[in-house]
């Protein structure tokens, strides 16, 4: 452990594991003087731990003064520079883990111990003990700091947990003020809470159930078990040893969460179902032991999975012992039972043991369809059991290749993904009751949980070779898998389809994984085991930052398909390829002259009779305005512009004298065509009043049907060109050959079209007259 004094240039303390402390120049890399632990340490102290390690070090708002925490319990306040121990402080309760001084002007020591406790000593006293707040924290205390400049205390701890300790008085005792905490076991058990895939529910070993936002963390809660801190106090017991034990199988429904609880629970080794209500932040009304009413003396077994109803109106919880049963939600009365039965000889058969009785069939998965038809039970003994909702009998039983660990249900699609001992995920029509798919997961590792994705498109498996699957249901094909540093003990797919959520064996957080394939257009293909990658964790709250950017940039990044296919412009230079541009754009400038004469206004528009205020005047005895000069002046100015726009060429005259000068593609022409306006259209075709750009246009049309593209607006261009042009064609017998030449290639290209289309409709008319 080392520390920098304040004011002490170019030098260090550093303590070690053996109680004693050394003061070094880090410049020179001198020790300059060892502090004994006999000087640091009551004598007795010394006698019954002669090797106490130091294991906190904090400097204090005085200079030269530091406190020194040990491993025995023990709080030293010495002064460095004088070689001298100013106060001694004893904390009960294991050794002194962290400590920090009051910097808001009462001097203050707080310190943490590896039990949990926090205590705060009163400096001017002697290190009195002004207060000690027992169970503080449920692991140790790893951090004390105090909010520079005010009564406010800190405290993280090793249970996974922040905390705001405020002082109203410089006496009283703390108050918690704000925390935030999550679990301080890695959680084994993680599902979606409701469908806007904000909020998961988590269950790990620390015999705790969270509601665990995605969104924003102070949202996020433990659910109440109970007055268990009174009830601790009461019986001198620890906190967790009162909780319930572990969470095995959790299910929720959303449909009646605002009229009674939606959660329910099985608890490992325990025959107890219990209901939770999440808008209440705590334990539900009801706790069932499926062993009540039972004809056996004392109960056996354990419950291995609950479900919940689609409407939420009825609880069901599979058992060891093969007993199914069925509760109301709202009342909490049992009432329905499914039994088993013996079992077909094929899945006891497979048992090494003799065959069993039909209360030792284990249960290991229950679950109900989207319109309460039919109840379905999975078995150790590897069946799938169907049961009538209403009159519990069984209808039918379909015997695996192998036991069956767990189901999962989709209701939307009906599918049923059942996991299997031999490493195989197979999925199940409810309704055929057929299994239609059967995904292998490898050789190297049992599976241990699975996930659909909303749409029912692809099941996502995690297993104990660390590697995460995702499968395409209707190609049966896998077509993701990457390897994670540690195991995947739980995954859950958004409700929104937008991220995946994992628990890992070594980490009390839960990771989120982007769906690249809801935020950019990806190409999947087929993977196989060899070219499966290992990747890294993603990133936490309160990494770096440039990390966090390049997360951001990963996830908005497009995949571009490497087979898919772009339509060229034309398939065949022997095909007639057409604009794609809807028809009324062709049809609106054939018939442009038309709807301008019927949108002509009836009456011209009337200047308003308001003069302005200052009209120029003419000289004379009676007044007269001078506004035919006016008028001149703006006609002349008009002639002006006019003469300017004619000697300039727009840019459809360029392209036109670029194409028959240079010879370049006609392309060019046509796309910047296809991009006006019909108005804008028929204004072009006007301007073109030289007998060059009548032969520029009549060549650029000729070399676009030769092109066999954009037939339908060749035409329209050629209709509305000879219409307005057709005169001056007639008199000058310099464009009679390029006439003749478009008018020979327009014949060719008619009859080849009017054929094609004459075929097709023979051959059209021929299947509709044998049909």
């Amino acid at each position: 452990m080392v520390l920098h004094p304040a004011t002490y240039l170019n030098k260090v303390l550093v303590a070690s594991s053996e109680g004693d402390l050394q003061l070094w120049n880090i410049r020179i890399q001198t020790c300059i003087h060892k502090f004994s632990s006999s000087k640091l340490l009551t004598a007795s102290a010394v006698a019954n731990s002669p090797s106490s390690p130091v294991t906190a070090l904090v400097q204090s708002p005085a200079i030269d003064v530091v406190g020194i925490g040990f491993m025995s319990g023990e709080i030293s306040v010495y002064d460095v520079r004088a070689d001298e121990r100013l106060m001694r402080m004893y904390m009960e309760g294991g050794g002194i883990k962290a400590m920090s001084f009051r910097n808001d002007g009462h001097q203050v020591l707080a310190s943490g111990s590896l039990l949990g406790h926090l205590a705060l000593w009163d400096l001017n006293s002697g290190g009195r003990l002004l207060h000690l707040v027992r169970g503080a924290h449920d692991g140790a205390i790893s951090a004390v700091e105090w909010v520079p400049g005010q009564p406010l205390l800190i405290t993280s701890g090793e249970d996974n947990s922040v905390k705001q300790w405020l002082f109203d008085s410089p006496t009283a005792a703390p108050r918690l003020l704000k925390f935030r905490s999550g679990h301080h076991v890695p959680p084994h058990l993680i599902r979606y809470y409701g469908e806007d895939g904000k909020q998961l529910l988590t269950a790990s070993a620390d015999r705790s159930l969270r509601y665990t936002s995605v969104v924003r963390d102070s949202r996020s809660f433990e659910m109440s078990q109970g007055s268990l801190i009174r009830k601790a106090a009461t019986l001198s017991k620890s906190l967790p040893s009162l909780k319930f034990p572990p969470i095995t199988s959790i299910t929720y429904s959303t449909m009646r969460s605002k009229d009674w609880d939606d959660v329910l629970t099985a608890h490992a080794d325990e025959p107890f179902v219990r209901s939770w209500t999440v808008l209440n932040k705590r334990l539900g009304k009801h706790t069932w032991n499926y062993a009540e009413g039972s004809k056996r003396k004392a109960p056996s077994g354990s419950v291995k999975c609950v479900c919940i109803s689609a409407c939420g109106n009825f609880g069901i919880a599979g058992s060891s012992t093969g007993e199914i049963y069925m509760w109301n939600m709202q009342s909490g009365l049992k009432r329905k039972t499914f039994g088993v039965g013996q079992g077909p000889q094929a899945a006891l058969d497979r048992l090494d043991t003799a065959k069993l009785k039909a209360s030792e069939r284990c249960i290991t998965g229950v679950t109900t369809d989207a319109l309460n038809r039919l109840v379905i039970a999975s078995t150790l003994d590897g069946t799938i059991n169907f049961f009538d909702f209403h009159t519990t009998k069984l209808g039918h039983t379909m015997v695996l290749p192998a036991s069956v660990n767990s189901i999962t249900l989709n209701r939307n699609s009906g599918l049923l993904a059942t996991v299997c001992d031999d490493m195989t995920i197979r999925v199940i029509d409810i309704e055929t009751k057929r299994i239609v798919r059967e995904l292998s997961c490898g050789l190297n590792g049992r599976i241990l949980d699975i996930a659909f994705s909303p749409d029912s498109r692809w099941i996502v498996s995690s297993s104990l070779d660390s590697i995460i699957r995702t499968f395409d249901i209707p190609t049966g094909r896998l077509i993701d898998a990457f390897r994670t540093p540690s195991v995947a003990t739980s995954i859950a797919f958004s409700p929104t389809n937008d991220f995946l959520a994992t628990a890992h064996v070594d980490s009390v957080g839960v990771f989120l994984w982007a769906n690249r394939a809801q935020f950019a257009e990806i190409t999947f293909r087929t993977v196989s085991e060899e070219d499966i990658a290992e990747v890294s964790m993603p990133a936490m709250q309160g990494d770096v930052e440039d990390d966090a950017l390049e997360a951001l940039t990963a996830l908005t990044m497009e995949d571009k398909p490497v087979d898919l296919f772009s339509t060229p412009p034309q398939l065949d230079g022997d095909l007639v390829t057409l604009t794609l541009l809807p028809r009324s754009r062709w049809q609106t400038l054939l018939n442009l002259e038309v709807i301008q004469q019927r949108n002509k206004p009836k009456e011209p528009p009337k200047k308003p009779e308001q003069a302005p205020f200052f009209l120029p005047s003419l000289p004379g005895v009676e007044h007269r305005f001078a506004i035919e000069g006016g008028r001149g002046e703006k006609m002349e100015k008009k002639t002006q512009l006019d003469k300017a726009m004619a000697k300039s060429k727009s840019i459809f005259q360029k392209k036109l004298a670029e194409l028959e000068k240079k010879g370049k593609s006609d392309d060019d022409l046509f796309n910047y065509i296809k991009s006006l306006s019909p108005a804008a259209i028929d204004i072009e075709l006007r301007s073109l009043v030289t007998l060059d750009h009548l032969r520029q246009f009549l060549y650029a049309l000729k070399r676009r049907l030769q092109s066999h593209q954009d037939f339908e607006a060749v035409q329209t261009l050629q209709t509305v060109f000879l219409r307005m042009h057709g005169d001056v064609l007639i008199e000058n017998e310099e464009l009679q050959s390029e006439l003749e030449e478009l008018l020979g290639v327009q014949k060719k290209e008619s009859e080849r079209v009017l054929e094609l289309l004459a075929s097709s409709l023979g051959t059209l008319g021929f299947v509709r007259d044998t049909i």
